[in-house]
C-alpha cells in the first residue's frame, strides 16, 4: 500500500514538473524587445506575409491595423511619450537656470547698489581707512584744552580774549558735523569721497589758519607792547642824523641791488 502511494506521488510531481515548462512565444519576445529597448524594426513583426503574401495568419493579426509596425511605439524613442518627458524636463531645467541666473544677477546688483549707497557700510570703506581716518584724525580726537598748548599765559589769555580760540571751535566743530553728517547720509560711495575731498580741503586751511594766528600771537603782543611804552613816554623815539635826501637816496640803492 506504501509503494503504491509513493508511486503516485511522483507521478504527480512528474506531471507538475511537465505543467510547469517555460513557454517562449517569438511573437510576444520580440514585442518586449521593441518596446523596451531595441530597434523599431519592421522586419521582425511576425507572423510573415508569406508566400506571396497568402499567410492567413498574418492577415489575421494585421489586417485592422495595417500601420502598426510602421510605428515606433517605443516609450524611450526617438519621439517615445517617455523621450518627450526628458526633453521637456531638460528644457524646463535650462529656463529654470537662466531663471536662477538672472535671479542673481539682480541679487548681486541690488546688493552692490546696497553697499555703495547704505551708510552703515561707509566706516569699512577702503579708502576712508586707509586715507581720509588717518587724515581727520585730529579733527576726530580733537580737545579743546589741547588747542593752546606750548603757548605762555599772556599768548593764552591774548588768544581767548580776542575771540580767536572761540571762533576756531565754532569753525573746527562746523565742520566735523558737516562730516559726520556725510558719514551717516545715505548717499552714493562716490558724492561721500568727494564730500570727504572737500571737507578735507577746508580742515588743512582752517588748520594753517589757526596755526599762523598762533605763531603771529608772540609778535603781536610785542608790538602791541611796544606800542603803549612809547605812547607812555617810557622809550624815546630813535633820532636819525641822515637827511630827507640821504635816506631818499639809501632807499633807492637798495632797490637797484
Amino acid at each position: 500500500m506504501k509503494k503504491s502511494c509513493l508511486i503516485i506521488f511522483l507521478c504527480f510531481l512528474s506531471a507538475v514538473a511537465i505543467s510547469q515548462k517555460k513557454i517562449t512565444d517569438k511573437h510576444i519576445t520580440y514585442q518586449q524587445e521593441r518596446m523596451v529597448f531595441k530597434q523599431w524594426d519592421a522586419d521582425k513583426f511576425t507572423p510573415k506575409p508569406g508566400f506571396l503574401g497568402l499567410n492567413p495568419q498574418y492577415w489575421i493579426t494585421w489586417a485592422l491595423h495595417p500601420n502598426y509596425p510602421k510605428t515606433d511605439l517605443r516609450p524611450l524613442g526617438p519621439l517615445g511619450p517617455q523621450t518627450q518627458r526628458l526633453m521637456l524636463a531638460a528644457a524646463m531645467q535650462h529656463t529654470d537656470n537662466i531663471y536662477k541666473l538672472h535671479a542673481d544677477t539682480l541679487r548681486n546688483t541690488a546688493l552692490s547698489e546696497a553697499s555703495n549707497y547704505s551708510s552703515a557700510l561707509s566706516f569699512a570703506d577702503p579708502l576712508w581707512l586707509m586715507y581720509y581716518r588717518n587724515e581727520f584724525e585730529v579733527l576726530l580726537n580733537q580737545a579743546d584744552s589741547d588747542l593752546l598748548a606750548g603757548l605762555s599765559p599772556t599768548e593764552k589769555q591774548y588768544m581767548v580774549s580776542s575771540g580767536l580760540l572761540e571762533w576756531y571751535i565754532e569753525e573746527s566743530r562746523a565742520l566735523l558735523e558737516r562730516l559726520e553728517i556725510a558719514r551717516s547720509t545715505t548717499l552714493d560711495r562716490g558724492s561721500r569721497i568727494m564730500a570727504y575731498h572737500r571737507m578735507l580741503s577746508e580742515f588743512r586751511k582752517l588748520s594753517a589758519s589757526w596755526e599762523t594766528k598762533k605763531s603771529r600771537a608772540k609778535t603781536y603782543l610785542s608790538i602791541r607792547s611796544s606800542a603803549r611804552k612809547l605812547r607812555a613816554g617810557e622809550v624815546s623815539k630813535p633820532v636819525s642824523s641822515k637827511s630827507d635826501i640821504q635816506i631818499a637816496n639809501d632807499i633807492l640803492k637798495k632797490s637797484k641791488l
